[in-house]
């Protein structure tokens, strides 16, 4: 289904009086309003937000009870052991921690599952191979164990202490473990409740450095080391996708501020490698979509204990050597990437009946279990619809499958449904994991698809939102640099979106990138010309070279560096041409048919 250009109405009284006041463009002031910030006093609030209105971290429900445990371990130099997750979150996570009780002076280690043979979270092997090593240890999980009520139950049954950190959807019956820290947690009303992992984690290791110090207040050191823990919580709450609103966008828009200053070794390396350090101005954006990938590939590639290392290492060789290896291994990821996408396409070709269902769920033999998650997600966005991916597993019969939802659709709540067809299933509304019988895989299939909500919710096109109507004129640099302060742009709090319309061409649109992926065009109006590009979608050029007259474009603007020189660039969302029925260029692009299948596509 064509998602509609829903455009907000403005008042241009209200928008040359709010520019006047906030000295600001015009631009500016439209989004501003169009975001609700009606006046100058709650625009200000937003983008002037200080970092020191955080929440004392007491309020995370029971970060009190963990941080006293964590403190009284290191003061006897008991060992603890961080139960990580093999995701970014869970990666960054454990690096708060461990770096939180090395600076303190205790002992630690951390254990991460390995995704193909543990899968997520705690199991009851690893639980007694911990204790049967040091059964006085004391076990933090982060990112993970809401749902582990089994495994808790032995770790209490051994006298193995265990701490659980987790902000995932939080299950019908609670773990028992010594103490459960929740941001959503009965008795956290108070508590902001979108963090993620990581952003516990700081929120954790905050309370125990109090502890530490005089109770109120960490130790100048622990100040330090907590600047530096603000960058691995920005990029555990980037990379986790979850609203960068409140408390997230505060740690987003400050650990950004921080990364290059008090980047650790690792983390330099890596923007090195990146070329992220030559960069004025390091956005989310380059966070989501260059140094995210490059960790999580160690993680879907069985090796996310070496991205840990890279965020903990304190040796400069050895942490450009960790780098330069993960980039590596994302290139692999990559490659991985694109053959189980054309196969996904392949079985969708094969099976039409698929697309009029309101979830797409697709199983195969020969796909890595390790990168189903990303290409779930890639699945959804073309074809519009909650997409769940299972990789099975020929020799158990087994198949462990990533979903991704699309839109509004709550997709934990609808697997719910079909929970007594599964082996385990865990996440939150945007992401879940499963696992499942390959004989069962039908049913489940039918199972979910038959659930009124999902139904309802997936055939609700939900209209694409645009700031303004701007003309090309309008986008200076200056003007585009304005609109940062809005940031950090991420979900729920996207980078503006504009419409142009009668843009012409100026000339012949072209592909770009492996495989000709991606899409590059000039557009011109009124005496101004610029560059747009649109990444995954080179199947437009031919579209908008065939059309004769004039073009409108929904698009985000951003500024372009190169060799010094900075420019505004288009990143294209959606056209039209100005000659068609407003419906008819969006639905011959965005029904879900299914395109050629190319071994290259993204």
């Amino acid at each position: 289904m064509p998602r509609e250009w829903q455009f907000v109405s403005h008042d241009t009284g209200l928008v040359k009086s709010l520019a006047s006041q906030m000295r600001c463009s015009s631009l500016l002031a439209q989004v501003l309003l169009s975001r609700g910030f009606s006046t100058a006093e709650e625009a200000k609030g937003f983008l002037s937000a200080k970092l020191a209105t955080l929440q004392e971290p007491e309020v995370l429900p029971g970060v009190a009870e963990a941080a006293d445990l964590m403190a009284e371990a290191i003061r006897q130099k008991r060992r603890i052991t961080i139960y990580g997750d093999y995701d970014v979150d869970g990666m960054t996570s454990t690096s708060i921690l461990y770096h939180c009780i090395t600076q303190a002076g205790g002992t630690v280690d951390y254990y991460i599952p390995c995704r193909m043979e543990e899968g997520y979270g705690l199991n009851c092997d690893a639980i007694r191979e911990l204790h049967e090593a040091d059964p006085e240890r004391l076990v933090v999980t982060v990112d993970c164990g809401i749902c582990s009520v089994k495994e808790a139950d032995l770790a209490r049954e051994l006298g193995l202490d265990l701490i659980i950190t987790d902000h995932h959807t939080i299950p019908d019956e609670l773990p028992r473990a010594k103490v459960l820290v929740h941001p959503r947690l009965p008795g956290g009303e108070e508590c902001f409740p979108h963090l993620c992992g990581a952003g516990v984690a700081f929120k954790l290791a905050w309370a125990v450095s109090k502890r530490l110090g005089d109770g109120q207040r960490s130790t100048e050191r622990m100040r330090e080391f907590l600047k530096s823990a603000v960058g691995l919580a920005m990029i555990g709450t980037v990379a986790d996708v979850v609203p960068l609103v409140g408390e997230n966008r505060l740690i987003v828009k400050y650990g950004l501020d921080t990364l290059r200053q008090q980047a650790g070794p690792g983390l330099a390396a890596m923007l090195q490698v990146i070329g992220l350090d030559k960069k004025s101005c390091v956005t989310a954006e380059d966070i989501a979509f260059g140094i995210s990938p490059r960790l999580n590939a160690a993680g879907r590639l069985g090796q996310a204990r070496l991205a840990v290392d890279l965020l903990t290492t304190n040796q400069t060789d050895r942490a450009a050597q960790l780098a330069t290896y993960l980039d590596g291994l994302n290139k692999q990821r990559q490659t991985v990437e694109r053959k189980i996408l054309k196969q996904a396409r392949e079985e969708i070709q094969q099976n039409p009946e698929w697309l009029e269902q309101p979830c797409l769920v697709i199983g195969h033999h020969d796909w890595h279990v390790g990168v189903i998650g990303i290409v779930a997600s890639r699945i959804a966005e073309q074809f519009e619809k909650p997409t769940i991916l299972i990789a099975l597993n020929s020799s158990t019969g087994i198949g462990q499958g990533s979903g991704r939802t699309f839109g509004e659709v709550n997709l934990h709540a609808a697997v719910s449904t079909g929970v007594d067809l599964l082996e385990t299933f865990g996440g939150h509304p945007a992401a879940i994991g499963l696992k499942v019988r390959a004989d069962r895989l039908d049913e489940f299939r039918e199972r979910i698809n038959a659930q009124p909500v999902l139904m309802s919710e997936a055939k609700i096109a939900n209209p694409r939102r645009i700031d303004a109507e701007v003309t090309l004129g309008e986008l200076s640099v200056r003007a585009i640099k304005e609109l940062e302060y809005l940031g950090p742009f991420g979900c729920e709090n996207d980078r503006p979106i504009f419409v142009s319309t009668g843009l012409e061409l100026a000339e012949e649109p072209k592909t770009m990138g492996e495989g000709g992926r991606h899409l590059a065009i000039r557009v011109k109006h009124y005496g101004a010309t610029m560059r747009a590009i649109s990444f995954g979608r080179g199947e437009w050029a031919e579209e908008m070279a065939a059309v004769q007259g004039r073009l409108s474009v929904c698009f985000k603007p951003i500024i372009n560096e190169f060799r010094g020189r900075e420019s505004v660039e288009l990143q294209i969302i959606d056209w039209r041409s100005d000659d068609a029925p407003a419906s008819s260029p969006a639905q011959t692009r965005q029904t879900a048919t299914v395109p050629a299948i190319d071994g290259d596509a993204c």
